[in-house]
C-alpha cells in the first residue's frame, strides 16, 4: 500500500511547499480538495492543471484524485428534489472528471455531507434515485478517462443519507457501473456497530479507497483506533491501492499531522 495525504491540511501553504513537504516525509501522492485550486473547477485553465501535474510530479509525489468535491461552488446537491439542481450537479461532475484525469488522479471521494442530506420530503428512495440520475451521466466519461467514482458511506453525525458501508455497497449494485465503488474512511467505519475489519471484510470487491484519520478528527495513530487489525483486514481482501491520510482538526499543525501519520503507518503498514 502507497501513503498519500489530503492537501486541504496545509492551509495557505503554496503547491510546490505542499509537494516538496509531503514527498520528504514519504508520502507518495496527494488527494486535493478542488476549493483549494479555485472557487470551480472550470477556473483551473488547462495550462494550470498541467502546471500543478509537473510541480507535483517533478518533486516526487502524484496526484492521485479530488474529495471534497462540492464544497464549491455553491447550490450543488446530489440528492435535491429540484431536477435543475440535480442537472447542474451531474454538469459539475463531469467537469470535476475532467479535472481530475487532468491533473493526473484516478478517484473521485463522494462525501459531500451537506450536499447530500435528505431535505424535508424527500424519502430515501427518492434521494436514491436522484442520486442515480446526478451521478450517472458521469461515469462513462470517468472510465474513458481512468477515473473512479467512489461513494463514501459517512456516519449519522455526519449525514442521513448512505450511513453504512453495507447501504453504499446496494447503492454501488444499483448504479452498476464499473467506475463506480466505494471510499472507505476509518472515522466513518468506526460510527458503525460492527469491528472495522469485519466492516472491511463485507465490501471485499467493491473499495477503490481508503482514507486513514482517527474519530478525534485527527490523523491515524493519533487517536484510540488500531490500524493492524485494519491493515490486515485490507490485504486479506486484497487491497493494494492508497493509504490517504484526511484530519479534520488542524490545531496540531499540519506538519505534526503529517509527519506522526506517516510514521505510524509505516510501522503498521509495511
Amino acid at each position: 500500500m502507497r501513503f498519500a495525504i489530503c492537501n486541504e491540511l496545509f492551509e495557505g501553504w503554496p503547491w510546490e511547499r505542499v509537494c516538496e513537504y509531503a514527498s520528504s516525509l514519504g508520502y507518495e501522492g496527494l488527494e486535493v480538495a478542488p476549493f483549494t485550486l479555485a472557487d470551480s473547477a472550470e477556473q483551473v485553465s488547462p495550462q494550470r492543471r498541467a502546471e500543478l501535474r509537473r510541480s507535483a510530479e517533478s518533486r516526487g509525489v502524484e496526484v492521485l484524485g479530488l474529495h471534497w468535491l462540492l464544497v464549491k461552488p455553491p447550490g450543488l446537491y446530489i440528492t435535491h428534489p429540484d431536477v435543475s439542481v440535480r442537472r447542474r450537479t451531474a454538469d459539475y461532475f463531469r467537469r470535476l472528471v475532467a479535472l481530475c484525469a487532468d491533473l493526473g488522479g484516478t478517484v473521485m471521494v463522494i462525501g459531500s455531507p451537506k450536499q447530500r442530506n435528505l431535505i424535508p420530503g424527500v424519502s430515501k428512495e427518492q434521494a436514491i434515485h436522484y442520486a442515480k440520475e446526478v451521478f450517472q451521466p458521469s461515469l462513462d466519461p470517468a472510465a474513458k478517462r481512468g477515473v473512479m467514482l467512489a461513494f463514501e458511506p459517512l456516519g449519522p453525525a455526519e449525514t442521513d443519507f448512505v450511513n453504512t458501508v453495507t447501504d453504499a455497497i446496494d447503492l454501488v449494485k444499483q448504479i452498476n457501473h464499473p467506475a463506480f465503488r466505494l471510499n472507505l474512511d476509518v472515522k466513518a467505519m468506526s460510527s458503525e456497530p460492527r469491528p472495522i475489519a469485519d466492516v472491511i471484510r463485507s465490501a471485499k470487491g467493491y473499495v477503490a479507497h481508503v482514507q486513514v484519520n482517527d474519530p478525534n478528527l485527527l490523523g491515524p495513530g493519533m487517536g484510540d483506533v488500531k490500524y493492524e487489525p485494519i491493515v490486515a483486514a485490507l490485504r486479506e481482501i486484497g487491497y493494494d491501492g492508497w493509504l490517504s491520510v484526511e484530519a479534520f482538526d488542524f490545531k496540531a499543525g499540519a506538519e505534526r499531522i503529517a509527519r506522526e501519520s506517516i510514521d505510524y503507518l509505516k510501522r503498521v503498514a509495511k
